[in-house]
């Protein structure tokens, strides 16, 4: 049975945030975003209330050469939201990519989770995906919310949900589009990093 619906996209809802892809020399940040989460939220983030220790050995964990991790900063550098675009080394499912997300308290309400969501799906459509999943605790409305909005199919167990987001073929258009934001959004790390630099010079 199909559990999934066309895509519908949320990017004319937001304005456009530079978003960037991370490697392994960000796994500092990566891991003081994460633990900056409070612990409802990294229940609602991992499916658990993670310990720090648990929050570390994830972030050691990152596998960058097989999964896609993407970052909003702030003006001082500091990783304010993150996504994980998640690729199972089970050949059958090759072509589903699994996607979680996290924002900082501070930075909520001006949808970064959406943007994320949005530069997630344009990635897997490029690397050839053709669905994007979504496991979340069911109390977890707002990362449901989104999958709903793009048209997934979400599917309730008890206190744990599915969503499963049918993705179409990569075109011209979304390939340029992601060159593009890949682009400006290294301009913007580095006009941040100039600015952060300066500021330290002063100080």
């Amino acid at each position: 049975m199909d559990k999934t619906k066309p895509l519908t996209s949320v990017r004319s809802s937001f304005p456009l945030v530079p978003i960037r892809s991370l490697g392994p020399r960000h796994r500092d940040r990566i891991a003081s975003h994460l633990l900056a989460l409070d612990e409802s939220d990294r229940y609602l983030r991992f499916g658990y209330a993670a310990s720090d220790e648990q929050i570390s050995r994830y972030a050691d964990g990152l596998n960058f050469e097989r999964d896609d991790i993407y970052g909003i900063f702030n003006r001082k550098l500091a990783l304010i939201a993150m996504a994980h675009l998640a690729v199972s080394d089970d050949l059958a499912q090759a072509n589903t990519a699994e996607f979680g997300v996290s924002v900082l308290k501070a930075a909520r309400g001006r949808g970064y989770g959406a943007r994320l969501f949005d530069r997630a799906v344009m990635h897997a459509r490029n690397e050839g995906r053709d669905t994007l999943f979504i496991h979340a605790l069911s109390e977890n409305t707002a990362m449901l919310k989104i999958a709903r909005q793009a048209g997934a199919t979400v599917e309730r167990n008890g206190s744990e949900s599915d969503a499963y987001l049918k993705l179409p073929e990569a075109t011209l258009a979304t390939r340029l589009t992601e060159m593009v934001e890949d682009q400006m959004a290294e301009f913007d790390y580095g006009i941040k990093q100039q600015a952060k630099h300066f500021q330290e010079l002063l100080s």
